[in-house]
């Protein structure tokens, strides 16, 4: 058998037609080269614009300035009049506005009840009241939710602006989280953890600006220290549980008693400071003896027979009283007063 032959008897021949060796893969149109290179430019440009977003947050710390970073950067990409967060247990909110005025405060007003209305579906998230034009979106963190709203006056967002909205709002998620957890770990930095109160840091940030509006003005300034009477008999009898206790009780009972503008100080176990601007000697005094009888009326212990009581010491500041001079008269004058037995006021000796 030849070659010919061999190959003719063992060999199968496709029948199916064969492509020219010439053919070659479609190339790409020029308008679809076109439509991918559009669309990895118009990419390119939303990371750069992302990017710019997260160095804003990057630099800012707590809420207010988180919110303020966002509202800075989205001006540019949606143009709005506020920008506005609440977290689920109401605790925290802030709200950005770019008006002035009458203006400023009638956006404000929308904005809150924007935020206190019922949430509509997620693929709705935007709606008019009255002037206003609101997008809002929940935003989910670890442990708790908050609402992020922006608010339009006189015209409405369109849906490249919403979709815009929607992606930054995602982006806010970690960021927002970083700022609330921020804030609660600086609000424990300055408070009492037993008591709430504001700690001894928190008195050494607002004295100076205390005593210079008092020199500035004119207006009185008083000092009253003050320290509980029979505190350690009551740890011995009840306990260390009972004496935390006693504390939250007197700290609940001062809190109600002083204004929003006296700053309560606990300095640590049953000492407590308390500053109170506009009021002189006399009225500091009244006000003592009130918180005197009040912490005497608290009950201790298991029965109602057990009581505390609290000294307190006042001294009024006066123009060139050095700070610490000031806060040693103070405690000087709680001395004597602890000397004379329970629930004493005595003044400063040196006005």
């Amino acid at each position: 058998m030849n070659v010919a032959t061999a190959i003719t008897e063992n060999t199968t021949f496709s029948r199916e037609p064969v492509a020219p060796l010439s053919s070659a893969p479609a190339s790409p149109s020029v308008g679809s080269l076109l439509v991918q290179l559009d669309h990895y430019r118009r990419q390119t440009e939303w990371l750069a614009t992302v990017n710019r977003l997260q160095a804003r947050l990057a630099g800012a710390n707590d809420l207010p300035g988180m919110i303020d970073a966002f509202s800075v950067w989205l001006m540019p990409q949606v143009a709005h009049d506020l920008v506005a967060f609440r977290n689920h247990d109401l605790s925290r909110e802030h709200l950005q506005c770019s008006c002035h005025g009458p203006q400023r405060r009638r956006i404000i007003r929308a904005g809150k009840r924007l935020l206190d209305a019922p949430l509509l579906e997620e693929n709705a998230p935007c709606q008019w009241q009255g002037e206003f034009y609101g997008c809002r979106w929940r935003l989910d963190f670890d442990q708790e939710s908050g609402l992020l709203l922006v608010l339009r006056r006189n015209r409405h967002i369109d849906s490249a602006g919403v979709d815009i909205l929607g992606k930054a709002a995602n982006i806010l998620v970690d960021p927002l989280q970083r700022a609330l957890e921020y804030e609660k770990l600086f609000e424990l930095a300055r408070h009492d953890s037993l008591t709430g109160l504001a700690n001894r840091r928190i008195l050494d940030e607002r004295l100076p600006a205390l005593l210079d509006r008092a020199a500035r003005y004119h207006h009185p300034l008083t000092l009253a220290s003050m320290d509980l009477d029979g505190f350690k008999q009551l740890n011995d009898t009840y306990g260390h549980a009972e004496g935390d206790q006693a504390l939250r009780r007197v700290a609940a009972t001062l809190s109600a008693m002083v204004r929003n503008s006296d700053l309560l100080v606990r300095m640590g176990g049953d000492e407590f400071i308390l500053l109170l601007p506009d009021s002189d000697l006399a009225a500091a005094k009244i006000l003592a003896k009130r918180i005197c009888q009040a912490v005497a009326a608290l009950p201790v212990g298991n029965s109602d027979h057990g009581r505390l009581g609290i000294s307190i010491g006042l001294s009024q500041w006066r123009p060139g009283l050095e700070t610490e001079e000031w806060l040693q008269r103070a405690d000087e004058a709680l001395y004597r007063a602890k000397a004379r037995g329970t629930s004493w006021v005595c003044l400063d000796k040196k006005r």
